[in-house]
């Protein structure tokens, strides 16, 4: 493929929306748990992140049910933290405050991470990456694996004072987001073929993929989801963001997405189209609007 047909290697993720039947209660896991911040409020909209950044947006969508266990959706939002002692901050917040939430943690080889579900089913994962220099990468594919993490020998290591004192101002970001699809042959066909990321593993029934040689922006798996058709509106996933770098960017990808007859919207801000589940992708750059 030619460079025209991937996505820049400066691509990230920006903040999920999730649309939520209580926004009180979700609010309070995210900020007194997850340690965001709110960052603004505007009529039923709440956008929380980290700093500056924003990480997660709360819907308030009172008239929608949850979706069915087995449905296509959201796997889970990974919050991305620069340091370990910002992880542990967070790590230790949610599992302190809210701790029937905890589902389990891995080193990954090429991350740490820790899992919650917050209070309306929504996966969240919070993890540090380690440096890239530390990744091994075999025949194009990143080497991961799921190795046991003691979260509290993990605490007792990096939890610090000053992180979580200071926990509203420290960085921290949407590192990946993964979903529960159908099938991983068509998730591969639409969001490497079509989108423009590269694979970098796979594992069975999961996709993982990425721009620039990240371990991955993105990810797809059938675990809870096999066969799985497009979704019906319903509470839970709402929007995933993806940040290109540049105008040029946005309209290669736009231009790409046209020539494989994808669908798309453009509001002069942002591109927007739904993949073959309908989960709804909003792309943008740096100077739009």
């Amino acid at each position: 493929m030619s460079p025209h047909d991937r996505l820049a290697a400066d691509t990230g993720m920006g903040a999920v929306t999730l649309r939520v039947a209580d926004p009180d209660r979700m609010t309070a896991f995210y900020t007194d748990g997850v340690l965001l911040s709110v960052l603004s409020r505007s009529g039923s909209r709440t956008v929380l992140g980290r700093g500056t950044v924003p990480v997660v947006v709360l819907e308030h969508a009172p008239e929608l049910r949850h979706a069915g266990a087995h449905e296509a959706g959201l796997f889970h939002t990974a919050v991305l933290f620069d340091t370990r002692a910002d992880l542990a901050a967070a790590l230790w917040s949610v599992a302190t405050r809210w701790p029937e939430s905890f589902t389990g943690s891995a080193d990954h080889l090429v991350s740490n991470a820790f899992y919650f579900q917050d209070p309306e089913g929504n996966g969240v994962e919070l993890y540090w990456d380690r440096d890239r220099t530390e990744w091994s990468w075999t025949h194009g594919s990143v080497d991961m694996a799921t190795v046991f993490l003691d979260p509290n020998a993990f605490l007792r290591e990096h939890l610090t004072q000053d992180a979580v004192d200071h926990a509203a101002g420290r960085p921290g970001r949407v590192g990946h987001v993964h979903l529960s699809v159908g099938d991983v042959g068509t998730a591969r066909e639409f969001y490497v073929d079509r989108l423009g990321f590269d694979a970098t593993a796979g594992w069975g029934e999961a996709l993982f993929v990425s721009a620039g040689g990240y371990h991955h922006h993105m990810a797809m798996n059938t675990w809870n989801s096999r066969g799985a058709g497009r979704r019906q509106l319903a509470l839970g996933l709402g929007l995933v963001r993806i940040e290109v770098p540049g105008v040029d960017d946005l309209g290669a990808l736009t231009e790409r997405m046209h020539d494989h007859g994808v669908q798309t919207a453009d509001d002069g801000r942002t591109v927007a189209f739904e993949d073959p589940w309908a989960n709804r992708i909003e792309v943008t750059a740096p100077g739009r609007g």
